[in-house]
């Protein structure tokens, strides 16, 4: 057990008085040194070496004065040699150090002077053996007190994952598999960890390996099952003859080494790659996401892109701080300097019980406990500061890992998450000890997470843990969209809804919610979780909230409006989220983050309630609807083909064929899709309707085409386009116009401010699945491509992938327009956008996507938009309403929600904002 930094400090007193006075070498450096060491409580003999011989960089002999392999190479000089020349020589060994022994600090000295270098952080002290009690803390890695500050990105935990990976592949190749392959795993991950974070002694592990086994490998497998037995066995209990280098491994405990597992055969690659692990520095891993890393390592083709699936600790913050964590700390600060409260709240900290039903490898449980033993370790400060004596640590640290509990599907991760809440708690055991210079670990283990294997959606989460005994509720379960849910998936849903029409048009990840509102019935529960943003628009919003909302009345607490969940590991993976947080019981105070755009920072709003748009607005739906709720003219679907290609045409293919069949050119129209209208690619259809039989068949490419859109329907699997194979001339609808029309594309970039629409001429065939408002009016168009209807799409759309969805029966019949604007607001909002259409035509070798992209959109037409926007919110406020434009697109949306609610419920009294 390290010593308290207290005796540390008198002991390096004591040895600077002793050795104030030396000036010898040789031997007596020898002693110098050993002596060094025992400041620490540490034998040097056992760690380190005197003379050990390498080959430096000119091929000459060199020998390193004393080299701790992986940790400290010291030059040792006599008093008052030059330092510089003693560091220089020093590097000069390093080529002769094999690449996992190269040290991470140096140290250069003369009896008189100490020189310490962080070779990783580039970092130098000078300091003299008066004053080596002053700096004693700076060789803290030699007291086993060292910490790290955890960086999330760190290349170490990218490192750590690879070569676990390599060596899960010797095994595997070995016929070394599944459940044995990854407890092996596991156990070998807490060993490397222990053996640089002060469980074990440092490199204990790692000499035990290089110095007990043969360099072929053939006895490691052997010496690791005894090695795992005597980890599970008490002190007491072990042999009396045991083997004195094995003996000194402290007992682990916890049942992380109580299965037997069979013996795993070694070769000497094999071995070099377990002592290539033991050489990294695993103080540096963090635990909250090496278990993602080390769960993909199982997998090759998720090693390829590793990294890529984490949760990153930003973004699990995001849900744990407004959950309970911004809470807590409110609180403390209110008693840390009340005695009494403070111990109060202490005791609180501890009865605190959390629930990761989708827990994975722990990531968010990890950084939940994490954030808790801060705030502690912020309580024991207030409290020694206070006047309350923190004498015992051991006593006064009240938070452990038995407050947690997960859920997880596959046995591998479970184990993880459970072994990383142990690692975590031990990091966070080290920072307590070097804070109150007493050394505190939980060795043997004696409590431990519950971390159930299973399916979360088939149990019984109060055989988890009893909802009388819970407080949160949180995680990120599977993000699965209802296109591409295997059966097996629905089943389960089926299994969590009490409405089995809604299970068809919501994401697999809504179960989760309603499990949630089942465990939390008639208790003050708190919930969060991360969720794709498609729970959020579109079809989706009704069938979930109506299923939730038939079980109880439920509040959304705090919610992050629309991410992109992401992170700075290779292959990143993108996913675009929201986090809801919910109970049943009110907030007193409801947050509301907003994002400028998916990869800006967050900034928070106080909301009046959060609707299930998470919009500060009234609790109402936008269901799908035949017909607009205002007096407009209708939007409807473009003309679909249903022809597998065959009607349609290219600009080469439409000049190859008037040129080879002259008569086709008057049944050709031009044939709008969404692209052609954003990047203006022409394209052409065959458009036969009141094509007469003869002409007909005066056309025989024409007619092999025909012929091609027959024989496709016919092999179709849809019955309806079976059917259609009796009239392949025509497309499968026809909806055209007989005068000009509004195009409006279904799908558009999300990064565009406004989704560009235009008009077109009766000519234009517009291509479904893409929407036309025929004899659209100039007004029309104005509102229609305004900030405030496009603020409304944003929210109520669905999407694809992350670019906005149009839908005429969501978006457009339920856009509130304005109620009675006046002539001259009307006029004003024509007038307007009419200056757009005047702006685009300046450009005209400019495509839709470049003019309405915010990178290269042209001043003048961002200027035309910007008085549109102004004119049309005018139109939205009373004539005595003297605010003219709203203040954000946030501000517009509640606006039109409490518009839309009195659209949609003429009885309830106007509420006009």
């Amino acid at each position: 057990m390290p010593l308290s930094w207290n005796e540390i400090r008198a002991r390096a007193l004591t040895f600077s008085n002793e050795w104030g006075d030396e000036s010898s070498e040789g031997a007596e450096a020898k002693s110098f040194w050993d002596g060094f060491f025992n400041i620490f409580g540490v034998s040097r003999r056992r760690i380190a070496s005197f003379e050990k011989h390498v080959k430096k960089i000119d091929g000459r002999d060199g020998y390193i004065d004393l080299l701790w392999k992986g940790v400290l190479l010291i030059e040792h000089k006599s008093r008052g040699k030059d330092l510089d020349r003693a560091y220089r020589q020093a590097l000069d060994y390093f080529p002769g150090i094999k690449e996992r022994d190269l040290p991470r600090y140096m140290v250069v000295s003369d009896f008189a002077r100490f020189r310490l270098y962080d070779l990783d952080k580039d970092i130098e002290h000078e300091f003299t053996l008066q004053d080596l009690h002053k700096n004693v803390h700076r060789f803290a890695f030699i007291a086993g007190y060292q910490t790290h500050k955890i960086k999330e990105q760190d290349p170490v935990n990218i490192k750590a994952a690879e070569l676990m990976g390599k060596l899960h592949d010797q095994l595997r190749d070995i016929g070394y598999t599944g459940h044995d392959l990854e407890v092996y795993l596991v156990r070998l991950l807490f060993c490397l960890f222990a053996e640089d974070t002060g469980i074990f002694q440092r490199q204990q592990f790692q000499d035990y390996i290089e110095q007990r086994t043969f360099e072929d490998g053939a006895d490691l497998g052997h010496h690791l099952v005894t090695f795992f037995h005597l980890l599970d066995t008490p002190s007491e209990k072990r042999l009396s003859n045991q083997d004195e280098q094995l003996n000194a491994f402290p007992y682990v405990n916890g049942k992380l080494f109580e299965e037997r597992l069979p013996p795993a055969a070694f070769d000497s690659a094999m071995r070099q790659a377990l002592l290539e692990c033991c050489a990294l520095d695993w103080s540096r891993i963090s635990p909250a996401i090496f278990g993602s890393l080390f769960q993909s390592i199982m997998d090759e083709e998720a090693r390829r892109n590793l990294g890529a699936h984490y949760t990153s600790e930003q973004n699990i913050l995001k849900l744990i701080n407004p959950l309970f964590m911004d809470d807590l700390r409110a609180e403390f600060n209110k008693v840390k300097n009340n005695k009494n409260k403070l111990f109060e709240f202490h005791k609180k900290l501890r009865t605190l019980t959390f629930l990761d039903p989708a827990c994975g490898c722990g990531n968010f449980l990890v950084i939940a406990y994490r954030e808790l033993r801060l705030l502690e370790l912020e309580v024991l400060r207030a409290a020694h500061k206070s006047g309350q004596m923190v004498i015992d640590i051991h006593q006064m640290i009240q938070l452990d890992v038995d407050q947690f509990y997960g859920i997880e599907i596959e046995e591998f991760p479970a184990q993880i998450a459970q072994v990383a809440l142990w690692l975590v708690d031990h990091q966070m055991n080290l920072l307590v000890s070097q804070e109150f210079g007493m050394y505190f670990a939980r060795i043997p283990l004696k409590s431990s997470a519950k971390i159930v294997h299973g399916n979360a959606l088939r149990m019984d989460w109060r055989n988890v843990v009893a909802p009388e005994r819970l407080n949160y509720i949180m995680g990120n379960p599977p993000f699965v969209g209802q296109r591409y849910r295997p059966a097996d998936k629905t089943a389960e849903m089926l299994a969590c809804y009490r409405n089995p029409k809604g299970v068809a048009m919501v994401d697999y990840v809504s179960a989760w919610y309603c499990k949630a509102v089942n465990h939390i019935a008639d208790t003050d529960i708190k919930c969060a979780f991360v969720s794709t943003n498609s729970i959020i628009q579109g079809t989706q919003v009704v069938p979930l909230w109506n299923e939730l909302r038939s079980r109880d009345k439920i509040h959304i607490h705090f919610a992050h409006r629309t991410f992109k969940w992401t992170n700075e590991a290779r292959g990143k993976a993108a996913v675009y989220c929201v986090i809801i947080g919910f109970g049943l019981r009110e907030a007193k105070t409801k947050k509301l983050f907003e994002y400028e755009n998916v990869t800006a920072d967050p900034y928070e709003m106080r909301a009046n309630n959060i609707n299930p748009y998470l919009i500060d607005a009234p609790d109402v739906f936008v269901q799908s609807r035949g017909a607009p709720i205002c007096d407009i003219t209708p939007m409807v679907r473009g003309s679909d083909a249903v022809d597998d290609g065959h009607l349609l045409l290219e600009e080469e293919e439409k000049q190859d064929l008037i040129k080879r069949e002259p008569k086709a050119k008057r049944w050709i129209r031009p044939y709008l899709s969404g692209k052609g209208f954003l990047y203006n690619k022409p394209r052409y259809c065959l458009w036969l309707v009141n094509c007469p039989p003869n002409e007909l068949r005066n056309m025989p490419i024409v007619m092999r085409r025909v012929e091609a859109v027959r024989v496709a329907r016919l092999a179709s699997k849809s019955i309806p386009a079976r059917r259609l194979a009796d009239t392949p001339t025509l497309f499968a609808t026809i909806r055209t116009t007989k005068s000009k029309f509004l195009f409006i594309p279904q799908v558009s970039s999300e990064n565009r401010i406004y989704i560009p629409v235009a008009y077109f001429g009766p000519e234009v065939i517009c291509a479904g699945p893409n929407f036309q408002i025929p004899n659209a009016t100039l007004y029309e168009f104005g509102v229609f491509t305004s900030l405030m209807h496009n603020a409304w799409m944003r929210v109520v759309c669905g999407r694809l992938k992350s670019d906005y969805r149009y839908s005429n029966t969501i978006v457009y019949n339920n856009f509130p327009w304005p109620k009675t604007p006046t002539e001259k607001q009307a006029a004003d909002i024509e007038a307007k956008a009419q200056v757009i259409l005047d702006a685009r035509a300046k450009f005209p070798d400019s495509t839709l996507a470049d003019l309405y992209d915010p990178l290269t959109m042209p001043p003048i037409l961002l200027k035309a938009h910007n008085a549109l926007d102004k004119a049309v919110d005018r139109a939205y406020r009373r004539a005595s309403d003297k605010r003219g434009a709203f203040n954000n697109e946030a501000e517009r949306v509640s606006f039109l929600f409490n518009l839309y609610q009195q659209y949609t419920a003429p009885i309830l009294p106007e509420v006009r904002l």
